[in-house]
């Protein structure tokens, strides 16, 4: 797998993922682990946030979960694009509630993009390959070719 044989050259990209369900929790950790990623996952928004807070290294991809406890993704989105630190962070939402109003309302929050629940493999590792790897999808293609 050409992504793979990538991610063990380089130093694997931090992805954190923020959903109250631990079923949920588990499966984009064991898809993304698999695929090479170094990835952690918390319980709500504002566990990760307060990890963040005390000294987590800066992740490059984080999936959100629309609706949970304590904080929900777009307070979570906002408060990480008011952090100059997070800048370069990209956020996915990730939920079961995917209308033209939450997407809108997530796009002003600051999330690049929205994936609906449930959702497949490859839709999980595309974003973790789309905003993870620092090569272009054409670097990749003549890789493969060469």
């Amino acid at each position: 797998m050409l992504e793979q044989s990538y991610i063990q050259q380089q130093e694997a990209p931090l992805i954190l993922i923020a959903d109250d369900s631990q079923m949920v929790c588990l499966i984009l950790e064991f898809t993304l682990r698999r695929a090479g990623y170094n990835v952690r996952s918390f319980a709500d928004g504002f566990s990760m946030l307060r990890w963040l807070h005390d000294g987590g290294p800066v992740p490059r991809l984080i999936f959100l979960d629309l609706i949970m406890p304590r904080m929900d993704g777009y307070q979570v989105a906002r408060w990480l694009r008011k952090q100059p630190t997070f800048d370069n962070t990209k956020l996915v939402m990730h939920s079961r509630c995917n209308g033209i109003l939450e997407r809108l309302k997530g796009r002003l929050a600051g999330v690049q993009a929205w994936i609906s629940k449930p959702s497949t493999t490859q839709e999980i590792l595309y974003m973790a390959w789309r905003y993870c790897m620092e090569v272009s999808p054409k670097k990749c293609e003549e890789r493969r070719t060469s």
